[in-house]
């Protein structure tokens, strides 16, 4: 999915950072991010492979799975990003999704103007303007 080669990434934590963090294991405290560029095809080669995954099931505050992100064509872009988040945050809350956004770059502004026609991207915005977070599950084959 993605060639090899360097990956741009950008420190979090600093100044002023200190009172928003905690050393649990997803701590925003010393995580290396990418830094998303206006290219989503220029992003998808910052993130890890989704080699071996099967699918991201989304899952609410009550257990219950409400979508699901499977590994096919059309929908690996969509998986690498989730499961970015997922390693990154793991939970899709309004910071996760807010770099979600980033991520997919030109595709962002597209789905703002056709609702509907990237869910996935969709889902991200729901979440920032105050729709319950969500768990990651990523399930590899």
């Amino acid at each position: 999915m993605r060639p090899s080669g360097s990956h741009q990434r950008l420190q979090k934590g600093g100044v002023g950072d200190s009172d928003l963090l905690t050393n649990g294991p997803n701590s925003t405290k010393d995580r290396t991010m990418i830094q998303p560029t206006a290219s989503f095809k220029e992003n998808l080669m910052l993130l890890p492979s989704i080699d071996g995954l099967s699918r991201i099931e989304l899952v609410d505050g009550s257990g219950n799975v409400v979508a699901t992100i499977e590994n096919q064509p059309g929908k690996q872009g969509s998986l690498a990003v989730y499961q970015y988040l997922a390693q990154e945050f793991g939970a899709l809350d309004s910071e996760a999704a807010q770099l979600g956004l980033s991520i997919f770059a030109e595709h962002t502004e597209d789905a703002k103007n056709r609702p509907g026609a990237h869910p996935n991207i969709d889902r991200l915005v729901a979440i920032i303007e105050g729709a319950s977070p969500l768990q990651l599950k990523v399930i590899a084959d």
